[in-house]
């Protein structure tokens, strides 16, 4: 009867560690700015955000032509809501999937 006992609370700590959820991977995509004006704020929020949270450039900016790698922590899910803010005031603002992609080109229209 005690091995059954023990068999039981192995098989139980055994599901209990299999319902545990598993820590999310962080999203990396490289951002390009092909345009001819300096990025000064970019925005990544969850579609389902009231806000745009906190800027991702912080202090820096991704001057006109160059790239960087972006992250995106804490598993919120996939549909992202960004904005780019440029140097010359203009804002171009869309909807990505961070899951899918592996970059974001940010270009002229």
């Amino acid at each position: 009867m005690t091995l059954n006992v023990l068999r039981s609370a192995a098989l139980a700590s055994a599901l209990a560690l299999m319902a545990m959820p598993v820590l999310a991977a962080d999203h990396t995509f490289a951002l390009h700015n092909t345009t001819s004006v300096d990025l000064v704020e970019f925005y990544a929020s969850p579609t389902s955000a009231d806000d745009w949270e906190e800027d991702m450039l912080g202090e820096n900016i991704l001057a006109a032509g160059d790239s960087a790698n972006v992250t995106i922590g804490d598993d919120r899910g996939c549909d992202y809501d960004v904005k780019s803010v440029f140097a010359d005031g203009d804002e171009v603002e869309d909807t990505i999937n961070i899951c899918e992609i592996g970059e974001y080109t940010i270009s002229e229209q």
